[in-house]
Protein backbone atom coordinates (compact mmCIF):
# COMPACT_ATOMS: atom_id res chain seq x y z
CA UNK A 1 0.00 0.00 0.00
CA UNK A 2 0.96 3.73 -0.94
CA UNK A 3 0.65 6.18 2.14
CA UNK A 4 1.47 9.45 2.27
CA UNK A 5 1.44 11.56 5.24
CA UNK A 6 1.04 15.66 5.40
CA UNK A 7 2.60 17.05 8.53
CA UNK A 8 5.19 19.70 10.29
CA UNK A 9 5.60 17.38 13.10
CA UNK A 10 8.34 15.13 11.70
CA UNK A 11 12.29 15.64 11.75
CA UNK A 12 14.18 15.52 8.52
CA UNK A 13 17.49 14.67 9.86
CA UNK A 14 18.21 13.29 13.19
CA UNK A 15 19.70 16.10 14.32
CA UNK A 16 16.34 17.55 15.49
CA UNK A 17 17.00 17.04 18.77
CA UNK A 18 13.31 18.85 20.06
CA UNK A 19 11.47 17.10 17.34
CA UNK A 20 9.28 14.07 18.40
CA UNK A 21 9.89 11.34 16.77
CA UNK A 22 6.45 9.94 17.25
CA UNK A 23 5.30 10.20 13.98
CA UNK A 24 8.61 8.80 12.64
CA UNK A 25 8.05 5.74 14.62
CA UNK A 26 4.79 5.08 12.47
CA UNK A 27 6.61 5.32 9.63
CA UNK A 28 9.34 3.45 10.21
CA UNK A 29 6.65 0.50 11.45
CA UNK A 30 4.68 1.08 8.34
CA UNK A 31 7.93 0.82 6.31
CA UNK A 32 8.37 -2.74 7.59
CA UNK A 33 5.11 -3.91 7.16
CA UNK A 34 5.92 -3.38 3.46
CA UNK A 35 4.24 -0.15 2.73
CA UNK A 36 5.62 2.32 0.78
CA UNK A 37 5.57 6.13 2.65
CA UNK A 38 5.84 9.92 1.47
CA UNK A 39 5.94 12.71 3.26
CA UNK A 40 5.02 16.07 2.77
CA UNK A 41 6.47 18.63 5.66
CA UNK A 42 4.41 22.18 5.08
CA UNK A 43 6.59 24.29 6.33
CA UNK A 44 5.09 28.45 7.20
CA UNK A 45 8.75 29.94 7.50
CA UNK A 46 8.14 32.34 9.79
CA UNK A 47 6.63 29.91 12.46
CA UNK A 48 9.76 27.88 11.70
CA UNK A 49 12.05 31.35 12.90
CA UNK A 50 10.00 32.00 15.62
CA UNK A 51 10.57 28.54 17.24
CA UNK A 52 13.89 28.60 16.05
CA UNK A 53 12.88 25.15 14.22
CA UNK A 54 15.84 23.92 11.76
CA UNK A 55 15.54 25.56 8.26
CA UNK A 56 15.33 23.62 5.07
CA UNK A 57 15.15 24.27 1.31
CA UNK A 58 11.72 23.50 -0.81
CA UNK A 59 12.55 19.67 -1.69
CA UNK A 60 13.31 16.63 -1.30
CA UNK A 61 15.48 14.96 1.60
CA UNK A 62 14.95 11.39 0.70
CA UNK A 63 11.26 10.26 1.34
CA UNK A 64 10.59 13.41 3.21
CA UNK A 65 8.87 16.61 0.28
CA UNK A 66 9.52 19.91 2.40
CA UNK A 67 7.70 22.59 1.19
CA UNK A 68 8.04 26.34 2.37
CA UNK A 69 5.30 28.77 2.64
CA UNK A 70 5.52 32.63 3.78
CA UNK A 71 1.79 32.35 4.44
CA UNK A 72 -0.25 29.12 5.56
CA UNK A 73 -2.45 28.34 3.32
CA UNK A 74 -3.07 31.24 1.30
CA UNK A 75 -3.38 31.24 -2.51
CA UNK A 76 -2.37 28.17 -4.52
CA UNK A 77 -0.68 25.96 -2.08
CA UNK A 78 0.05 23.33 -5.21
CA UNK A 79 2.00 25.45 -7.02
CA UNK A 80 4.86 24.78 -5.00
CA UNK A 81 4.46 20.71 -5.22
CA UNK A 82 5.58 20.52 -8.88
CA UNK A 83 8.58 18.34 -7.89
CA UNK A 84 6.34 16.25 -5.36
CA UNK A 85 3.85 15.57 -8.03
CA UNK A 86 7.02 14.81 -10.45
CA UNK A 87 8.06 11.34 -8.63
CA UNK A 88 4.29 10.45 -9.57
CA UNK A 89 3.64 9.11 -6.43
CA UNK A 90 -0.22 7.96 -6.71
CA UNK A 91 -0.97 6.83 -2.85
CA UNK A 92 -4.19 4.55 -1.48
CA UNK A 93 -3.94 6.67 1.90
CA UNK A 94 -3.54 10.10 2.84
CA UNK A 95 -3.18 10.72 6.92
CA UNK A 96 -2.29 14.48 7.75
CA UNK A 97 -1.49 15.18 11.22
CA UNK A 98 -1.46 18.56 13.36
CA UNK A 99 -3.66 21.72 12.18
CA UNK A 100 -1.44 22.59 9.69
CA UNK A 101 -1.34 19.11 7.94
CA UNK A 102 -5.19 18.78 8.42
CA UNK A 103 -5.67 21.95 7.03
CA UNK A 104 -2.95 21.44 4.12
CA UNK A 105 -4.50 18.06 2.87
CA UNK A 106 -7.94 19.62 2.97
CA UNK A 107 -6.50 22.51 0.71
CA UNK A 108 -5.31 19.43 -1.70
CA UNK A 109 -8.77 18.46 -1.89
CA UNK A 110 -7.95 14.96 -1.67
CA UNK A 111 -10.00 12.75 0.57
CA UNK A 112 -7.51 11.81 3.74
CA UNK A 113 -7.28 10.73 7.97
CA UNK A 114 -7.33 13.97 10.15
CA UNK A 115 -4.90 12.91 13.02
CA UNK A 116 -5.87 14.98 16.08
CA UNK A 117 -3.07 16.55 18.73
CA UNK A 118 -3.06 18.87 20.78
CA UNK A 119 -2.71 21.81 19.39
CA UNK A 120 -5.79 20.63 16.96
CA UNK A 121 -7.80 21.37 20.73
CA UNK A 122 -5.88 24.39 21.12
CA UNK A 123 -6.95 26.00 17.82
CA UNK A 124 -10.80 24.66 18.43
CA UNK A 125 -10.74 26.47 21.77
CA UNK A 126 -8.85 29.46 22.69
CA UNK A 127 -9.73 32.79 21.24
CA UNK A 128 -6.60 33.99 19.38
CA UNK A 129 -7.65 31.37 16.77
CA UNK A 130 -11.22 32.42 15.88
CA UNK A 131 -10.71 35.02 13.47
CA UNK A 132 -8.92 32.14 10.70
CA UNK A 133 -7.96 28.77 12.03
CA UNK A 134 -10.90 27.49 13.85
CA UNK A 135 -12.93 27.98 10.76
CA UNK A 136 -10.19 26.22 8.63
CA UNK A 137 -9.95 23.08 10.88
CA UNK A 138 -13.61 23.01 11.41
CA UNK A 139 -13.82 22.24 7.80
CA UNK A 140 -11.27 20.45 7.40
CA UNK A 141 -11.94 17.87 10.61
CA UNK A 142 -15.94 17.49 9.18
CA UNK A 143 -13.85 17.12 5.26
CA UNK A 144 -12.07 14.25 6.54
CA UNK A 145 -13.22 10.29 6.53
CA UNK A 146 -11.41 9.21 9.55
CA UNK A 147 -10.34 11.40 12.55
CA UNK A 148 -7.62 9.73 14.33
CA UNK A 149 -7.05 10.64 17.96
CA UNK A 150 -3.45 10.30 19.78
CA UNK A 151 -4.76 9.43 22.81
CA UNK A 152 -8.43 8.57 24.84
CA UNK A 153 -8.31 12.19 26.23
CA UNK A 154 -7.85 13.74 22.99
CA UNK A 155 -11.04 11.67 21.60
CA UNK A 156 -13.26 12.79 24.60
CA UNK A 157 -12.51 16.34 24.30
CA UNK A 158 -13.04 16.63 20.51
CA UNK A 159 -15.83 14.99 20.47
CA UNK A 160 -16.91 16.44 23.83
CA UNK A 161 -16.75 19.88 21.38
CA UNK A 162 -18.04 18.10 18.19
CA UNK A 163 -20.45 15.13 19.03
CA UNK A 164 -21.44 14.64 15.58
CA UNK A 165 -17.79 13.49 14.65
CA UNK A 166 -18.13 10.82 17.23
CA UNK A 167 -18.65 7.96 14.58
CA UNK A 168 -15.66 9.15 12.30
CA UNK A 169 -12.88 8.92 15.14
CA UNK A 170 -11.19 6.37 16.52
CA UNK A 171 -7.79 6.36 18.96
CA UNK A 172 -4.06 6.15 17.59
CA UNK A 173 -1.95 5.63 20.63
CA UNK A 174 1.76 5.49 20.00
CA UNK A 175 3.48 2.21 20.74
CA UNK A 176 6.93 1.38 22.64
CA UNK A 177 10.03 -0.99 20.85
CA UNK A 178 9.00 -4.03 22.21
CA UNK A 179 12.65 -4.91 22.90
CA UNK A 180 12.42 -2.39 25.49
CA UNK A 181 10.18 -4.36 27.98
CA UNK A 182 11.47 -5.73 30.51
CA UNK A 183 10.49 -9.44 31.54
CA UNK A 184 12.10 -9.92 34.36
CA UNK A 185 11.97 -7.65 37.26
CA UNK A 186 14.76 -8.78 40.28
CA UNK A 187 14.20 -5.68 43.01
CA UNK A 188 11.19 -5.44 45.44
CA UNK A 189 9.50 -2.52 46.12
CA UNK A 190 10.16 -0.85 49.42
CA UNK A 191 7.39 1.75 50.33
CA UNK A 192 9.86 3.29 52.85
CA UNK A 193 12.50 3.95 50.46
CA UNK A 194 10.75 4.64 46.89
CA UNK A 195 13.35 5.56 44.17
CA UNK A 196 11.51 8.23 42.03
CA UNK A 197 12.46 9.12 38.76
CA UNK A 198 10.67 11.49 36.23
CA UNK A 199 11.73 12.54 33.04
CA UNK A 200 10.72 15.63 30.54
CA UNK A 201 11.56 19.05 29.54
CA UNK A 202 11.79 21.27 32.16
CA UNK A 203 9.38 23.63 31.42
CA UNK A 204 6.69 24.83 33.51
CA UNK A 205 3.81 22.68 32.10
CA UNK A 206 5.38 19.92 32.99
CA UNK A 207 5.52 20.85 36.78
CA UNK A 208 8.57 19.61 37.95
CA UNK A 209 8.03 21.79 40.49
CA UNK A 210 5.81 20.37 41.97
CA UNK A 211 7.27 16.99 42.20
CA UNK A 212 9.75 18.32 44.64
CA UNK A 213 7.51 20.02 46.76
CA UNK A 214 5.08 17.36 46.81
CA UNK A 215 7.24 14.52 47.73
CA UNK A 216 8.71 16.07 50.73
CA UNK A 217 6.69 14.86 53.51
CA UNK A 218 7.27 11.13 52.53
CA UNK A 219 10.92 12.03 52.02
CA UNK A 220 11.59 9.05 49.28
CA UNK A 221 15.32 7.61 49.06
CA UNK A 222 15.88 9.67 46.07
CA UNK A 223 14.02 12.04 42.92
CA UNK A 224 16.39 11.93 39.91
CA UNK A 225 15.36 14.12 37.42
CA UNK A 226 16.40 13.56 33.83
CA UNK A 227 16.02 16.35 31.08
CA UNK A 228 16.96 20.17 30.62
CA UNK A 229 15.34 23.23 30.04
CA UNK A 230 14.67 26.93 30.86
CA UNK A 231 13.13 25.90 34.22
CA UNK A 232 16.13 23.94 35.25
CA UNK A 233 18.02 26.47 37.57
CA UNK A 234 14.50 27.51 39.35
CA UNK A 235 14.18 23.83 40.10
CA UNK A 236 17.74 23.56 41.50
CA UNK A 237 17.35 26.09 43.68
CA UNK A 238 13.91 24.81 44.66
CA UNK A 239 15.49 21.17 45.40
CA UNK A 240 17.99 22.67 48.21
CA UNK A 241 14.54 23.61 50.20
CA UNK A 242 13.52 19.65 50.43
CA UNK A 243 14.79 17.21 53.21
CA UNK A 244 15.72 14.55 50.92
CA UNK A 245 18.27 13.47 47.84
CA UNK A 246 17.14 15.42 44.48
CA UNK A 247 19.98 14.79 41.48
CA UNK A 248 19.30 16.51 38.32
CA UNK A 249 21.39 14.25 35.83
CA UNK A 250 20.40 16.69 32.38
CA UNK A 251 19.78 15.08 29.26
CA UNK A 252 21.57 11.77 28.83
CA UNK A 253 21.40 9.22 25.99
CA UNK A 254 17.89 7.36 25.84
CA UNK A 255 19.95 4.29 26.62
CA UNK A 256 20.79 5.53 29.85
CA UNK A 257 17.34 6.66 30.66
CA UNK A 258 16.02 3.07 30.37
CA UNK A 259 18.86 1.94 32.61
CA UNK A 260 17.64 4.90 35.33
CA UNK A 261 14.19 3.67 35.18
CA UNK A 262 14.99 0.29 35.17
CA UNK A 263 16.53 1.30 38.61
CA UNK A 264 13.96 3.68 39.84
CA UNK A 265 10.31 2.22 41.56
CA UNK A 266 7.71 5.24 40.88
CA UNK A 267 7.91 7.53 37.48
CA UNK A 268 5.92 10.60 37.89
CA UNK A 269 4.99 13.63 35.12
CA UNK A 270 1.96 15.80 36.36
CA UNK A 271 2.32 17.50 33.07
CA UNK A 272 -0.41 19.07 31.49
CA UNK A 273 -1.36 19.38 27.54
CA UNK A 274 0.23 16.25 26.79
CA UNK A 275 -0.57 15.00 23.55
CA UNK A 276 -0.13 11.46 24.51
CA UNK A 277 3.71 11.19 25.90
CA UNK A 278 5.76 8.08 24.86
CA UNK A 279 7.53 8.37 27.99
CA UNK A 280 4.97 7.42 30.31
CA UNK A 281 4.98 3.88 28.28
CA UNK A 282 8.89 3.88 28.36
CA UNK A 283 8.53 4.03 31.95
CA UNK A 284 5.99 1.21 31.71
CA UNK A 285 7.58 -0.71 30.13
CA UNK A 286 11.01 -0.52 32.40
CA UNK A 287 9.26 -1.47 35.06
CA UNK A 288 8.36 1.63 36.95
CA UNK A 289 5.00 2.30 38.44
CA UNK A 290 3.77 4.94 36.21
CA UNK A 291 1.83 8.16 37.77
CA UNK A 292 0.50 10.93 35.12
CA UNK A 293 -2.16 13.92 35.16
CA UNK A 294 -5.57 12.69 35.38
CA UNK A 295 -7.50 13.72 31.93
CA UNK A 296 -4.34 14.21 30.01
CA UNK A 297 -1.97 12.41 27.73
CA UNK A 298 -1.90 8.66 28.50
CA UNK A 299 -5.04 8.77 30.92
CA UNK A 300 -6.96 6.01 29.79
CA UNK A 301 -4.10 3.49 28.99
CA UNK A 302 -3.01 4.05 32.82
CA UNK A 303 -6.21 3.01 34.88
CA UNK A 304 -6.10 4.68 38.62
CA UNK A 305 -4.82 1.88 40.96
CA UNK A 306 -4.60 -0.45 38.52
CA UNK A 307 -1.77 -0.27 36.84
CA UNK A 308 -0.69 2.64 37.38
CA UNK A 309 -1.95 6.11 39.20
CA UNK A 310 -3.47 9.34 37.92
CA UNK A 311 -2.80 12.95 39.85
CA UNK A 312 -4.05 16.24 39.81
CA UNK A 313 -1.27 18.75 39.23
CA UNK A 314 -1.29 19.88 42.53
CA UNK A 315 1.47 20.12 44.87
CA UNK A 316 -1.08 18.96 48.18
CA UNK A 317 -2.78 16.36 45.94
CA UNK A 318 0.61 14.83 44.95
CA UNK A 319 1.38 14.87 48.53
CA UNK A 320 -1.65 13.15 49.48
CA UNK A 321 -1.49 10.68 46.35
CA UNK A 322 1.99 9.64 47.58
CA UNK A 323 0.78 8.86 51.42
CA UNK A 324 -1.78 6.83 50.04
CA UNK A 325 0.54 4.91 47.71
CA UNK A 326 3.02 3.97 50.88
CA UNK A 327 -0.33 2.57 52.69
CA UNK A 328 -0.99 0.72 49.98
CA UNK A 329 2.27 -1.53 50.85
CA UNK A 330 4.89 -3.55 48.98
CA UNK A 331 2.57 -6.37 47.83
CA UNK A 332 -0.37 -4.45 46.00
CA UNK A 333 2.22 -2.20 44.15
CA UNK A 334 3.73 -5.52 42.96
CA UNK A 335 0.63 -6.35 41.68
CA UNK A 336 -0.13 -2.98 39.80
CA UNK A 337 3.51 -2.93 38.42
CA UNK A 338 2.55 -6.44 37.17
CA UNK A 339 -0.87 -5.05 35.62
CA UNK A 340 1.70 -2.20 34.20
CA UNK A 341 3.76 -4.67 32.23
CA UNK A 342 1.21 -6.74 30.73
CA UNK A 343 -0.36 -3.35 29.64
CA UNK A 344 2.17 -1.97 28.05
CA UNK A 345 3.07 -5.23 26.15
CA UNK A 346 -0.55 -4.13 24.32
CA UNK A 347 1.05 -0.81 22.96
CA UNK A 348 4.12 -1.88 21.14
CA UNK A 349 5.69 0.10 18.29
CA UNK A 350 4.45 -2.89 15.71
CA UNK A 351 0.52 -3.50 17.75
CA UNK A 352 -0.16 0.35 17.26
CA UNK A 353 0.97 0.89 13.89
CA UNK A 354 -0.85 -2.26 12.29
CA UNK A 355 -4.19 -1.13 14.70
CA UNK A 356 -3.47 2.40 12.63
CA UNK A 357 -3.87 1.26 9.54
CA UNK A 358 -6.58 -1.48 10.66
CA UNK A 359 -8.95 1.38 11.83
CA UNK A 360 -8.39 3.22 8.63
CA UNK A 361 -9.40 0.32 6.04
Amino acid sequence: MKILLITDLYPIKDSEVNTPRTLLNFVTEWQKLGHQVKIIKPNFILNSFIRKKPFYKTGWYEDVYNVNYWMPFMGNIKNKLKEFYDKDFQPDIVIAHMPSGIIFADKLGIPFVAGVHCSDITVLTKSIYKIYFKSKLEKALNSAYKIACRSFVLQNKLTSLYPDLLPKTFVAPSGVEENFIQTNISSEIDVNNLKIVTCANLIKRKNVDKIILGLKYIKPESLVIIGDGKERKYLEKLAKTVNYPVIFLGRIPREEVFEVMKNSDIFVLPSENETFGMVYLEAMASGCITICSENDGIDGIIKNDYNGFTIKPDVEYIDAKFMIIKALGNETLEEIRKNSLETVKQYTQKLCSERYLEQIN
